[in-house]
């Protein structure tokens, strides 16, 4: 996984606080083979996740994002099935990141594929994640997914935001598609405030419901009202 580092990544405030979460997460899921084997350092993969979230193209898909899905996920931990697996599907499910392009989620399956292995997790836990990254292209995890659940609420925890948090949200999504034009943008981002809108629950954990479910959808609701009007 080496790659140059990008020094942005290095001075987050949450740098070293967010590596150290990574190497205790990596070792917790570590098979016992490969314990015994003297596992890989999970740091040299930590310092290549934190350095591909602090890309210079990142405007909303950033550390800061990481470090709040990390947060919501250990929030909605008792819902999950696997904390664990959830926490390292929040590590990789925006990993690859280009805003010009349409397969994010699958190049990141992919590198957590890859690099669970390499780092002795084993075949079925990486599975999972590998499932799990996927599912967040269309937040939409099966009735009883408790782990997809977990992971899609955090995710989209951000559209719960107070009005001027949720602006800011906003505004990051627009100056990530900054060569997108104007009219093209709001079409598309229209399109993608309707998908949410049509599903029957933005949040299916009984927290997200409770706590986030109308704030969300009337967030959504303003947003799109702005685009059409």
């Amino acid at each position: 996984m080496a790659r140059m580092p990008h020094t942005r990544a290095a001075a987050h405030p949450r740098y070293e606080a967010l590596l150290a979460e990574w190497n205790e997460l990596l070792r917790r899921c570590q098979s016992t083979a490969a314990a015994q084997e003297d596992a890989p350092d999970p740091a040299p993969y930590g310092r290549e996740l934190l350095d591909r979230w602090g890309e210079p193209q990142r405007r909303y898909h950033t550390l800061d994002h990481l470090s709040e899905v990390l947060t919501r996920t250990t929030e909605l931990a008792a819902y999950a099935h696997d904390p664990d697996t959830v926490a390292l599907a929040a590590w990789f499910h925006d990993a690859v990141y280009r805003p010009d392009r349409s397969e994010n989620e699958q190049r990141s399956a992919d590198l957590a594929r890859r690099a669970l292995a390499e780092a002795g997790v084993d075949a079925d836990r990486t599975s999972e994640v590998v499932r799990l990254v996927l599912l967040t292209v269309i937040h939409d995890p099966a009735p009883g997914d408790a782990d997809g659940e977990v992971l899609c609420d955090a995710d989209l925890a951000v559209l719960a935001g107070d009005p001027a948090s949720y602006a800011a949200y906003a505004a990051a999504v627009r100056d990530e598609y900054a060569f997108v034009p104007d009219a093209d943008f709001r079409s598309g981002r229209a399109a993608v405030l309707r998908q949410l809108l049509d599903l029957p629950h933005l949040f299916r954990t009984p927290y997200g419901q409770d706590h986030w479910e109308r704030t969300a959808r009337r967030n959504l609701t303003t947003e799109l009202e702005l685009l059409e009007a």
